[in-house]
This record gives structure tokens, C-alpha cells and sequence, in this order.
């Protein structure tokens, strides 16, 4: 599993009313949602990401309220993963179960600019900034971790089990 894209860099403490402010959580559309993404920190940002792109970070992105809105918003919006020195507990558990690829890497997280190239191989872990010609090494995911980001999350990944019968 890979992911390829341009980038997006925020700062520390990045919180899921930033990332999706709370008035707009009146609509369950994830279009809707994706469309107002980031809106309070770069109002510009749901009209300039394009599928695939990868958002870059500092410490702690997602802290804040409990909300699959959050990853949810950035996945429709296009954003193929999310790449942090380290992201809150739940909202690393969030964007699992909805099926967005994250990865911790202090090194990556302070080198790498907006507007890189990057790649990432989730199956090494490893992280190329393909502007740079640099390479870092992050947490690979667990098979299982991938299982379920491959399938769309974990209700998807659970519903396909159902069906084939499988534990």
C-alpha cells in the first residue's frame, strides 16, 4: 500500500475543531463536510487539495474533541495521509477506523515542506520527500492495520469478514 502526493504542512497542535469547526457539524454529508476542511487555518485549503495530496505536521494533530468528522472531512477531501512527529490517541484510533492512512515521524514531520512531492510505502514504513531526494523512516503499519485501511475502515473491513465468513 502507497500513497503519493503534494503537501500541506501545519504546525503543532493542530485540534479537530481546526480541522473541522464545530458549526458545521450539523450536516452528515461528507462532501459537505471535506468542503469546509481545514477552513479556520487555511481557508483555502478544500479548493487547492487534490486527491492523493498529504498533509505534514508537527505534534500532537488532531487533539481536541472526539470526532470522526475530523479524519473523515480530510479523507473525502482528498488527503491520502497524514504524516506527524505524533497525533492524538484518538484521533489516530479515528482515522483507522474510517480508513486514513497516518504515520508518525518526528525527522519527516520537521524536514518536509509544503509543496514536496512525497511518497510513502506503508508496507516499509519508509517516507520519500521526491523534491528532496530524502528518505525517512516511519512506523510501518500492522497487516491487520492495513487490512482495514484497504477495505475503506473498520466497519467495511468488518462487514467483509461477515460476508466471507472468515474470523
Amino acid at each position: 500500500m502507497k500513497a503519493k502526493g503534494h503537501v500541506f504542512k501545519y504546525g503543532d497542535n493542530v485540534d479537530t475543531d481546526v480541522i473541522i469547526p464545530a458549526r458545521y457539524l450539523n450536516s452528515f454529508d461528507a462532501k459537505e463536510l471535506a468542503s469546509h476542511a481545514m477552513v479556520d487555518i487555511d481557508p483555502e485549503f478544500a479548493g487547492k487539495v487534490k486527491p492523493g495530496d498529504i498533509i505534514v505536521t508537527r505534534k500532537n494533530f488532531g487533539c481536541g474533541s472526539s470526532r470522526e468528522h475530523a479524519p473523515l472531512c480530510l479523507k473525502t477531501a482528498g488527503v491520502s495521509c497524514i504524516i506527524a512527529e505524533t497525533f492524538a490517541r484518538i484521533f489516530f484510533r479515528n482515522s483507522i477506523n474510517i480508513g486514513l492512512p497516518i504515520i508518525e515521524c518526528k525527522e519527516a514531520a520537521l524536514e518536509i515542506e509544503a509543496g514536496d512531492e512525497v511518497e510513502i510505502d506503508f508496507d516499509s514504513g519508509k517516507i520519500y520527500d521526491r523534491t528532496k531526494g530524502t528518505e525517512y523512516q516511519g512506523q510501518p503499519f500492522p497487516e491487520f492495520m492495513q487490512k482495514i485501511i484497504s477495505a475503506g475502515g473498520l466497519v467495511s473491513y468488518t462487514n467483509e469478514k461477515v460476508k466471507s465468513g472468515s474470523n
